[in-house]
């Protein structure tokens, strides 16, 4: 009998196209020393950033550059878009979703904008952050990734 009331298994897939990198590879201390949490990053090889999580986005900055995801078991979860891309204020990120939407997994967030900002001499590298609920160690390796691809 199909049970349609199955609990979603907990998953976390990477954000976007890319080369999967460790967290302590990111070229920024409050990431790589995991000050915010622990996690992995992507070197972006696309442009649209999808949910690593399914969930409720907690926080939309209106910058574009970074999104906080928490499910219904209190995991969050923090995209952040490349390095000081805060400082765009906005310019060349496409805002898909806003604070209160749900969002599964694998569904796009924000379209960027990548060749115009790699120009300006932005690094996309993308982090995925578990801020809350989540404690277990993350470590992986140094890979090609895809976007729904399943990381943990």
């Amino acid at each position: 009998m199909f049970n349609f009331f199955k609990k979603e298994e907990f998953k976390v897939v990477s954000p976007v196209d890319g080369t999967l990198v460790p967290i302590e590879q990111v070229p920024d201390p409050t990431f790589s020393m995991k000050l915010m949490g622990d996690g992995f990053a992507v070197k972006p090889s696309s442009n649209t950033i999808c949910a690593p999580i399914s969930g409720r986005i907690v926080t939309m900055f209106p910058t574009g550059h970074a999104v906080g995801i928490k499910n219904k078991d209190g995991v969050e979860c923090l995209v952040h878009i490349g390095l000081e891309t805060v400082n765009l204020n906005g310019k060349g990120f496409e805002i898909f979703v806003n604070q209160g939407d749900k969002v599964k997994a694998g569904e796009p967030l924000v379209q960027v904008d990548k060749e115009a900002m790699e120009e300006a001499g932005y690094n996309l590298i993308t982090m995925v952050v578990m801020t809350a609920g989540y404690d277990k160690a993350i470590e992986v390796d140094e890979r090609k990734c895809v976007t729904g691809e399943k990381i943990l």
